[in-house]
């Protein structure tokens, strides 16, 4: 037996590495245990032949100053090693449907002006939308960082109604609708399942402000694990966790694939609730409440294709593309295999502060796990010829695609490297490669809220199922973990005395 220490978190994905900084801030002996080599879980990248690739997380909202997650990135002191670059303010994000490009404009006013230009009989109808996006955010106690009784999320109001509806309710306008749906994929929205305030929040976030990373996702990773260690926490790779052990009344130890044991006062699983679930085997667990963790429908998965670019051949592109194939944004995760991909979303990956040529982009377009069944007791880099056929046959698809959009796109690449829902799966420990964890149902709340808390009463859980996913959700859900030990208003306060 090792040594024993006072939080043990299996996961070092955001909201498991957010938790020990927290924790560690205030005194707590904290030890993470990674199962890959490298951590981070979707802020991971990768390297070929000399160029590097984000895998996750790609821009983020609300970071300008005084805004809710520039005050997130101070809190964790990520600024001194995290820089960020602007995206363009009157189309940061791109939708393009039926031969039409419409932008999302930064900046309420900005944003409805925008598309008022293109619809100019609903322009009434654009802002009240608007002014209906701040009223469901600011409603959030916890998304705006107030103190308050109790870690409430949202208002309930905002959870009993569909995204779908919502939308419609402000224009009978098709082609409008369409459009406020149109970066749906930030969330893998279902319309008539998706609850409103998941659509609010997102859209809140990136229309106050939108950033890329320069330099790649893991300067957040390196920096929070930098801190950690500075603080006395202990972070651990290459460590795969195969039982949380248990006595009649808590959570004692975890064992890895060693057989070795490490013991703690407390446990945060940042891993998926189902795969949690599956380390356990105590009476403490009931069958139902195993039931409803390991039954709760996922968001779809994802293909992706890497992009290298000849040096100096493409233009930075400081902006984000959704495109679709149909007038319709929603339910592209429904297709045929003569269909697929229905939509895509393509974005450029930022190196440098001021760049005039891109390096390499990403491509991202819905895939359901399904497609890839076939291959799931197999191991990265041992699946086989016939899924390297399957994988470079979705490469073309989208090379194809990529190239009606952009003439003379194929010449322009280096060379391109491909991830499936099974590449996911494997490396963000989500049940079958899921994008963003658990879909929300507003029809059945209840069933598809995952709290921190579980039926063991000092193991906890963290990550994106926990209220919300993306990074401002995912460091919502990590307070509320963190909460657990300290309390939130404390977290909370300290919060806003570093902004």
């Amino acid at each position: 037996m090792n040594k024993k220490y006072d939080v043990i978190i299996i996961g070092s994905g955001l909201g498991g590495l957010q938790c020990a900084y927290i924790l560690a801030k205030h005194g707590y002996k904290v030890a993470i245990f990674e199962k890959e080599s490298q951590h981070g879980g979707c802020l991971q990248i990768f390297r070929r032949n000399g160029y590097t690739f984000d895998t996750g997380m790609h821009y983020i909202g609300a970071l300008g100053e005084g805004e809710v997650m520039h005050t997130v990135f101070s809190y964790f002191d990520l600024f001194k090693d995290v820089k960020i670059k602007q995206l363009d303010a009157d189309g940061f994000d791109l939708v393009t449907f039926g031969g039409k490009t419409f932008p999302y404009a930064m900046g309420y006013d900005n944003f409805a002006e925008t598309l008022s230009y293109y619809f100019p009989t609903e322009r009434e109808a654009i802002f009240r939308y608007i002014r209906t996006i701040q009223e469901i955010a600011y409603s959030s106690p916890m998304y705006n960082l107030k103190e308050i009784n109790q870690p409430t999320y949202i208002e309930s109001e905002y959870i009993k109604r569909n995204v779908g509806e919502f939308i419609a309710s402000f224009t009978d306008n098709k082609e409008l609708q369409q459009v406020l749906a149109g970066t749906n994929p930030l969330y893998a929205g279902v319309p008539d399942k998706t609850p409103v305030y998941v659509h609010a929040l997102i859209m809140h976030s990136y229309i106050r402000s939108s950033y890329r990373i320069v330099g790649g996702s893991h300067t957040i990773v390196d920096s929070l694990i930098r801190s950690i260690k500075s603080m006395g926490g202990e972070v651990f790779a290459n460590q795969e966790i195969v039982k949380i052990h248990c006595d009649d009344e808590r959570a004692t130890s975890i064992e890895n694939s060693k057989g070795e044991l490490f013991e703690a006062t407390s446990f945060i699983s940042n891993i998926h609730p189902a795969k949690t679930m599956q380390l356990i085997n105590s009476h403490l667990i009931r069958n139902a409440y195993r039931h409803r963790m390991e039954s709760m429908e996922n968001t779809v998965s994802n293909f992706s294709l890497y992009i290298a670019f000849k040096p100096n051949m493409v233009k930075y592109m400081n902006h984000n593309i959704f495109h679709y194939d149909s007038n319709s944004v929603w339910n592209c995760q429904q297709y045929t295999d003569e269909e697929w991909p229905k939509n895509y979303l393509f974005m450029h990956h930022s190196r440098h502060q001021d760049e005039v040529y891109a390096e390499t982009a990403q491509v991202i377009t819905y895939m359901n796990y399904d497609d890839v069944k076939a291959w799931e007791n197999t191991s990265v880099g041992h699946r086989g010829a016939d899924y390297l056929a399957f994988k470079e046959q979705k490469a073309q698809r989208i090379l194809d695609k990529l190239e009606v959009k952009f003439p003379g796109f194929r010449e322009t690449v280096a060379f391109y490297e491909t991830s499936s829902p099974l590449t996911y799966r494997d490396y963000t420990g989500t049940k079958n490669g899921s994008l963003y964890g658990v879909l929300r149902d507003y029809s059945c709340p209840a069933q598809t809220l995952v709290q921190q808390r579980t039926k063991i009463p000092n193991l906890f859980l963290t990550g994106q199922n926990i209220n919300s996913h993306g990074f401002l959700g995912v460091s919502i859900g990590a307070i509320i973990t963190a909460a657990e030990f300290l309390g939130i208003n404390t977290i909370v306060k300290e919060i806003n005395i570093k902004k």
